[in-house]
């Protein structure tokens, strides 16, 4: 590891590359500070803290959603429109259906359709948010309520997550490792010091008793515990072992070529989906019926603050991640694709057999991974419901943004290492 840093900055290409992602992300950070002009976010400060939806967008956004800055939407809207145009590309759309399998001109015109997307429900988002925050929060807008101040700050917020995904671009094309997911997880990196801090003073205080110390001492092992699972969980797989039909084609046992499933094929995007489920109508709801009398009742079955309610989201996590796994990954287009390229499982034929044994092997695997997937998600919800670990609930272990944190840092690393290896094949060639 020591020696792979070494190389990562003696190479001129790395080096650059990983000073211009510091420039992008200082950038992001920068302007996540900045608060929309005309707005006071002193009583948003406070309301989000105990309001899940909110916290978790403001986890995502490190911070900017509380500050209410030009970049409180981030690239939630552009991240919502690539689910949906991914969705519609699966035969619902015939159009997106033929773009998506157009090779690369296809993918660019699917991309631009998802920015038009992406602006739409980020001024759709925005208009929500600006308008539930001044109904609940009366002092918000400086200037007094009115539908002129909405729009300008919504036009704010929209500008502002498409100047955040405009960033995420330079940093795929000029820095390391894909420029969303970066943005994301320094957005998640740069809250982790307020959320010990605060658990720090939760559990210690200024007493500082050994219990407290002990308490809080549990705590960060048990963190640290949750990221080796996680890690474990992202780099586990399935093998299947795959031959050649040529004869000329011969290998050792120690080269044998294998198929690799991994267990947790849908990322984290069934937990997304869930917690948009689950919690984005009652917040509506909440917004626009305060009084409602049937409000507690839905809330107890879908405020994620319940046994009841986490049961509901455990349920959900597991089916999303069973559907979003059979879209990532093509048992039928898998058997097509080795039969193209001469080669097949041991002991299955060719064809439908193969697919149903890639699908088979495909569901068996996908239960382990959405088990997995629904503790790390549940397990912030559920430990304030303990009333011994008097935890509260905006400082949960776990949870979605140690799975994209895990995730961004494997992939970079192993970007990292590919550009290395590429460097080392050029100067062996040169040589």
């Amino acid at each position: 590891m020591f020696r792979t840093f070494v190389d990562m900055f003696k190479n001129k290409d790395i080096r650059n590359r990983i000073f211009f992602t510091l420039a992008m992300l200082f950038i992001f950070r920068f302007g996540s500070a900045i608060t929309v002009p005309g707005v006071d976010v002193t009583e948003l400060t406070k309301g989000i803290e105990n309001n899940s939806l909110f916290n978790m967008i403001n986890l995502l956004g490190g911070g900017a959603l509380e500050q209410l800055s030009i970049f409180a939407m981030g690239v939630g809207p552009y991240i919502t429109a690539s689910i949906i145009i991914q969705l519609l590309s699966m035969d619902v759309v015939p159009a997106l259906t033929e773009l998506a399998k157009g090779g690369a001109s296809g993918k660019k015109q699917i991309d631009r359709y998802t920015r038009y997307l992406a602006v739409v429900l980020a001024f759709f988002q925005a208009t929500v948010l600006v308008y539930g925050f001044s109904q609940q929060y009366t002092t918000l807008l400086i200037g007094g309520q009115s539908w002129a101040s909405i729009l300008y700050v919504v036009t704010l917020l929209t500008a502002g997550s498409m100047f955040t995904l405009w960033i995420g671009d330079r940093i795929s094309m000029k820095g390391i490792g894909n420029g969303i997911s970066m943005l994301i997880a320094a957005g998640i990196i740069a809250r982790l010091p307020h959320q010990f801090t605060s658990a720090w003073q939760t559990m210690v205080g200024e007493s500082a008793t050994a219990a407290g110390i002990g308490s809080f001492a549990i705590y960060l092992i048990c963190y640290l515990l949750i990221i080796v699972f996680v890690v474990w969980m992202q780099t586990a797989e399935r093998k299947i072992p795959i031959q050649y039909t040529s004869s000329t084609v011969t290998t050792r046992k120690q080269d044998n070529t294998y198929l690799p499933l991994k267990i947790n094929s849908a990322s984290v995007i069934p937990v997304i989906f869930a917690s948009a489920i689950m919690v984005a109508p009652l917040q509506i709801c909440q917004m626009i019926w305060p009084d409602a009398s049937w409000i507690s009742t839905m809330a107890r079955f879908m405020g994620m603050q319940t046994v009841e309610s986490l049961v509901i989201y455990v349920i959900l996590i597991i089916l999303f991640t069973f559907f979003y796994a059979k879209l990532q990954v093509d048992p039928e287009k898998i058997a097509e694709n080795l039969g193209k390229s001469g080669t097949y499982i041991p002991n299955i034929r060719p064809g439908a057999e193969t697919k149903d044994y890639v699908n088979k092997v495909l569901s068996r695997i996908t239960v382990l991974g959405s088990i997995g997937l629904a503790f790390i998600a549940v397990l912030p919800h559920a430990l304030p419901l303990i009333k011994s670990i008097n935890l509260p609930a905006n400082m949960g272990i776990g949870g979605t943004g140690i799975i994209i944190v895990v995730g961004v840092a494997m992939e970079t690393v192993k970007q990292i290492k590919g550009r290395l290896t590429q460097k080392s094949y050029q100067g062996f060639m040169q040589k």
